[in-house]
């Protein structure tokens, strides 16, 4: 056959801007001599739905827009395969199914529904949907097709140690005689994950011995960013077809001749990172509405990386970058980031608090009589420039993006109200360590950008005299390390302690730094997810509790 995978990005709720997607890319498929076009994991609705598929209405409108998708491509000589959210036909259980229709001259002819679904890190699909009790063969151009949706091709007992679930639908469908494999997936990106679907397609194509195709959304909703990074295999595992990550694509593969497409790819884990970055933060400004954005820049390495992100995503053009000098600041914070801004060129504007702060002390005076300078007065700097970026905001309709790093808002190196104003946290995953790898990357791509200055300088809030990061945290190559371990992959402090060679009281002063701190991290912005385990729909810890390590 030869098959289309069209990479597409959907946007969750616009079913008529969805639904002309895909008849745009089924007429530029079957233009190039495409007798299957294979959409994502629901494609016609957008991924993650959420509490939309609660909607009575969501499910109604969701029906007349598949309609209409298939009347529009009735004339195509192509076989379509689209995700969607249907109606279960169940008398007990949940209303809706994670589905895939297959569509043919103008009607559906062949539904399959999902049945394994996911209800680790950032999924919940058990919460919305009812899962399919048994999966057929769709018959498609007179081919046997295992067509599956994601999670239901994830379970492969040889290669997992431990599999989720009991049964694997994909060797289900390929005992009936399956003769292709078509699955259609909505997968988030993280660090190496395109890797490690890589591998996992591979393995299931060269042990039932039939060819893959994956298909997989792209672009960003909310906090997830999906990569694309669609692929087809042969029935080796040799890959025959690609596509680009994190841009719309469309891919033509022949799986009789086995060779197709091979669109080029980031192979450097920094630059998808970082690409990732730019994706997430584009989609979600113009998703929700917004054209510009707003920064504060203090001439860290932090704000700096936000802001070149924030330039490739919407436009130099859209992009504001207000620096807010106080009482503690130096001289290099205001010309390194006055530096950026004009190599940038984006909007620069110097704001400074102290004269609020001067007022909001005296004010204060009476109420603190007695009582020694300390971290109050620090913050009370941080939620002034808050305050300031907001009012911005409100004033000029532009969004404010957050610089914080995952590393400070593990610990709680970050003020509620202060630098966590803001609609989206750009960099609220990524650790300190991986934000200079990535300032390379953006200066790779813009020489010169950020100064070299801003590299060399010891990371400082600069709320009092001469204050360093490394007065109350340790370095962060250090600190990275423990969060890694203890966020992401749940390990207790004596084995981190023994694992990283560092001592014990400190991993467990920074363990509990980030327990204490859950209650910060709940009021924060939004961040996109680029690792594993990132603070946001997928970590979900009380904060009430008295648990510690």
């Amino acid at each position: 056959m030869r098959i289309a995978l069209a990479q597409i990005n959907s946007t969750v709720g616009d079913l008529v801007g969805n639904a002309d997607k895909i008849v745009a890319f089924s007429r530029k498929a079957a233009g190039l001599g495409a007798e299957v076009a294979v959409f994502p994991e629901l494609a016609l609705n957008g991924y993650p739905p959420r509490d939309l598929v609660e909607k009575p209405s969501f499910i109604e409108r969701t029906g007349v827009e598949l309609e209409r998708l298939a009347a529009e491509t009735a004339a195509l000589d192509l076989s379509i395969i689209v995700g969607y959210v249907g109606e279960a036909d169940v008398s007990a259980g949940k209303r809706v199914t994670n589905s895939a229709a297959v569509i043919e001259r103008g009607a559906v002819v062949f539904r399959q529904n999902k049945m394994l679904l996911p209800t680790y890190d950032v999924f919940d699909e058990m919460r919305y949907f009812q899962p399919a009790d048994r999966q057929f063969l769709a018959s498609i151009r007179g081919c046997k097709t295992a067509l599956t949706i994601c999670e239901d091709a994830w379970n492969d007992k040889q290669f997992w140690e431990r599999r989720l679930y009991q049964r694997d639908p994909v060797e289900e469908l390929a005992n009936s005689g399956a003769s292709c494999l078509i699955s259609i997936n909505a997968s988030p990106y993280n660090m190496h994950k395109r890797e490690l679907r890589r591998e996992i397609f591979e393995i299931a194509a060269k042990r039932h011995g039939i060819p893959v195709v994956y298909v997989n959304q792209v672009g960003g909703n909310d906090q997830l960013v999906f990569d694309g990074s669609s692929f087809a295999m042969d029935g080796t595992g040799r890959v025959i077809g690609s596509a680009r990550s994190f841009e719309e694509d469309l891919v033509i593969v022949d799986t009789t001749a086995r060779a197709g497409d091979q669109h080029q790819d980031l192979n450097d884990e920094c630059e998808a990172v970082y690409q990732a970055l730019v994706l997430g933060t584009r989609d979600y400004i113009r998703k929700c509405g917004f054209s510009r954005v707003l920064i504060g820049l203090s001439g860290g390495i932090d704000s700096s990386l936000t802001a070149v992100v924030a330039a490739d995503a919407v436009g130099r053009e859209n992009v504001v970058g207000v620096a807010m000098p106080g009482p503690f600041s130096s001289e290099h914070s205001l010309t390194d980031a006055r530096a950026l801004a004009e190599f940038l060129g984006i909007r620069f504007e110097i704001v400074s608090i102290n004269d609020a702060y001067g007022a909001f002390d005296r004010t204060l005076d009476p109420q603190f009589a007695g009582a020694a300078k300390d971290v109050t007065e620090e913050n009370l700097q941080s939620r002034l420039r808050g305050v300031t970026l907001m009012a911005l905001s409100n004033k000029w309709g532009a969004l404010v993006l957050t610089t914080g790093n995952k590393s400070e808002l593990a610990v709680g190196y970050c003020t509620l109200y202060g630098d966590m104003c803001g609609g989206l946290a750009v960099i609220s995953d990524v650790p300190k360590t991986l934000v200079y790898k990535l300032s390379r990357v953006a200066n790779g791509r813009h020489p010169g950008a950020i100064p070299e200055s801003v590299f060399i300088k010891p990371p400082s809030a600069e709320l009092h005299a001469d204050q360093k990061d490394t007065d109350s945290l340790p370095d962060y190559e250090v600190l990275d390390g423990i969060l890694k371990a203890y966020v992401e992959q749940m390990q207790a402090p004596a084995h981190i302690a023994e694992e990283q060679h560092v001592p014990l009281a400190l991993v467990r002063d920074i363990v509990n730094k980030v327990d204490r701190n859950e209650y910060k991290r709940q009021q924060a912005a939004p961040g996109l997810k680029v690792t594993t385990k990132a603070f946001g729909i997928g970590r979900r810890f009380p904060i009430a509790q008295r648990f510690l390590e």
